[in-house]
């Protein structure tokens, strides 16, 4: 498996024991972890379980990998906290193809810049080096010289008995040994050795191969979380500040701390604004030196501050953490983050660039009794967000707005369990209506809920609430039946019409969706070929061939299967040409950008005359003037919904919209 990964340009670390497999994920920098549970389903389970809380603290990926037999019990894989999930039998193909799923998951999750390419190890990891096997040197990473005492003119051209003799006496009969295999096999391997100075701790090296110039590459594994303070294995690989595992602890010791007055500690968390911008014009190479300078600039004004405990580290990407305790008062938390704005914004010099940078700041000083450190990284999570939405105000605090609106949310992921359970959630139908003819010939379900405290709420805050409770799919499904429960019961003259339901991403994860969705569809007694299943864009990219699968399987129960809001997140043509579609609906913003400038509508023409060439029907969502719908027309769209026509409407209200325009 790791000689396939390698293949396809990631490079791979291989371990067979579940032991601080936590602490190794986090100190290797990876963006995904695969676990194979094939054979051995229980200890899976235990190796996705102890790796989910690093995985989503990081913004990573986990792909579980399950035997055929266990595709039913695949429910308890994602709770356990697996983001994408393959089942065998699979090929080279399939697991590579599942991979970069998992990596564009990545991406959308932590605002990661995509490369191109593949990133190799040097260009993401500073604790490695490479051999030259014709002049038997070595050139080491100024970070591994650091860790081994080397000067740093040394570290560009090493002679490789020089470099074992740095390792101490064990690494040379285990890289010896290592090579030799590596050599036969052409595939990665790694040895481990005795860290040098550090006690009982191991080092391991990991030797991939430059398919370009035949060198053999390396790269260490930290010690691990045992060791001294000082040791980087307590710290991030890159910067050699801490990393989110230790700041974790940090919150929690402080909160656990006797403080007699005043906050316990305030915690900011810091962004470096759009970073992502120096690794797009001048390479990771340079965006990594950038990292460490910006890390050594805030380690030198926050240890150099009066507050007694104090903490620097680095979470995922250009984020980092500053805690400063105890009894820190919100001014003094202000104050730090203008000065760490203030050194952050001074230019920043490599390889003869000069580089410019901007901070963005999130802070939380006030904290609950009972909250622990996830609670308190939420907050100022959130405090960051809304300092990163404009340029007004670089510095947000968590407070009363913010609270507000952590209380809203709270609530309605209570009362959503109670609204379930008294059928509170009301369905209302929004007409599909011929452009040509303007007769109306279908509608979309679409949910409402009426809460007692906040009014009607729309499906976004209502599915929202449900991602936010772990209760996705029970509303989903409930919606679902709802939908055609009422359609199974419409009067004579909406007898003809097409009904579409929303189906979920995490619907579609489901083994068994299709045979309960048809069930269901059954048991309500509604024609299934009057039924299309609707499908958002953006659930489908994480799993590509499990879609693909689910809706071909629909299609042949009777359905009709669309897909929905496309021209949002990552539209490509290869979505359409792999999943079997009967429509394509246009997000509302491209239906309105059809009467915008000349630029605007050749986007909108291109996605109709793509969809209408392979097939596919198109839905205008949206629209809502006569303008946009005649430009859509010209184009060949062939069905639209939106206020032009009517908002979503109770059945009997329907029927009266469809009698006026028969």
């Amino acid at each position: 498996m790791a000689a396939i990964v390698e293949r396809a340009g990631w490079t791979p670390i291989a371990a067979r024991r579940l032991e601080k497999a936590e602490r190794r994920f986090i100190l290797s920098g990876a963006r995904i972890a695969v676990v194979d549970a094939r054979g051995a389903f229980e200890d899976g389970l235990a190796a996705i379980t102890a790796l989910s809380e690093p995985v989503e603290a990081n913004a990573a990926a986990l792909l579980a990998l399950v035997s055929k037999k266990d595709v039913a019990r695949i429910d308890s894989v994602l709770a356990a906290g697996a983001t994408h999930y393959l089942a065998s039998p699979f090929g080279e193909q399939e697991l590579v193809q599942a991979l970069r799923f998992a990596d564009r998951y990545t991406v959308r999750v932590g605002g990661r810049y995509q490369h191109a390419t593949t990133p190799t190890r040097a260009e993401t990891d500073t604790l490695n080096w490479q051999l030259d096997r014709e002049t038997e040197t070595v050139n080491l990473a100024p970070a591994l010289a650091r860790l081994l005492a080397l000067p740093p003119e040394k570290a560009a051209s090493l002679p490789w008995s020089d470099f074992l003799g740095a390792l101490g006496d064990g690494a040379v009969e285990e890289s010896e040994r290592a090579i030799r295999k590596f050599d036969d096999a052409n595939e990665p391997t790694a040895f481990a050795h005795d860290a040098p100075g550090a006690g009982d701790d191991r080092m391991v090296h990991h030797l991939t191969r430059d398919e370009a110039t035949g060198q053999i590459d390396g790269w260490i594994e930290l010690p691990d979380e045992d060791t001294d303070r000082q040791a980087l294995g307590e710290r991030d690989y890159l910067t050699g500040v801490g990393d989110v595992h230790s700041a974790h602890q940090w919150i929690d010791r402080q909160l656990a701390a006797d403080v007699d007055a005043g906050p316990k500690l305030a915690l900011l968390l810091v962004s470096l604004h759009r970073f992502e911008r120096i690794n797009q014009a001048y390479g990771s190479a340079t965006g990594d030196a950038v990292l460490q300078g910006m890390a050594r600039r805030i380690e030198r004004l926050v240890f150099g501050m009066p507050m007694r405990n104090k903490l620097v580290a680095r979470l995922a990407g250009a984020e980092f953490a500053i805690g400063l305790a105890p009894s820190v008062s919100l001014d003094e938390a202000e104050f730090a983050a203008r000065q760490l704005a203030g050194v952050i914004e001074q230019p920043f010099i490599t390889d003869d660039q000069v580089i410019r940078l901007k901070a963005r700041c999130g802070i939380v000083t006030s904290v609950e009794t009972d909250m622990d450190a996830a609670g308190v990284m939420r907050r100022a999570s959130v405090a960051l967000a809304e300092a990163r939405d404009g340029d007004s105000h670089p510095i947000r605090v968590f407070g009363k707005d913010e609270e507000v609106e952590a209380v809203r949310d709270s609530r309605l992921e209570i009362d959503l369990r109670h609204a379930l359970d008294r059928d509170e959630i009301e369905i209302l139908f929004q007409p599909q209506v011929s452009v040509t003819s303007g007769a109306i010939i279908g509608a979309e379900a679409l949910a409402r809920w009426q809460h007692p405290t906040y009014g009607e709420l729309g499906a976004v805050a209502l599915f929202a609430a449900a991602e936010r409770s772990d209760y996705l799919t029970e509303l989903s499904m409930h919606v679902q039946q709802k939908a055609v429960e009422a359609a199974a019961n419409w009067a004579d003259a909406l007898g003809g019409l097409r009904l579409s339901v929303n189906v979920t991403a995490a619907d579609m994860a489901e083994p068994d969706f299709v045979d309960r969705f048809a069930a269901m569809v059954d048991a309500a007694g509604f024609d299934r070929g009057r039924l299309t299943a609707e499908v958002t864009e953006s659930g489908l990219i994480e799993d590509l061939g499990v879609a693909a699968d689910r809706l071909a399987a629909l299609r042949a129960d009777g359905f009709r299967v669309a897909i929905d809001d496309f021209g949002t997140g990552y539209s490509s043509l290869a979505y359409l040409k792999s999943l079997p579609l009967d429509y394509l609906k246009i997000d509302r913003r491209l239906s309105q950008d059809i009467a915008g400038s000349a630029r605007d509508r050749i986007v909108v023409t291109g996605v109709i005359e793509m969809a209408r060439s392979l097939g596919l029907s198109v839905i205008a969502e949206g629209v809502e003037t006569d303008e946009q719908l005649t430009l859509l027309a010209e184009q060949g769209c062939e069905l639209y919904q939106g206020f032009l026509c009517a908002p979503p409407v109770t059945s009997e209200n329907l029927a009266g919209l469809v009698e006026r325009r028969a």
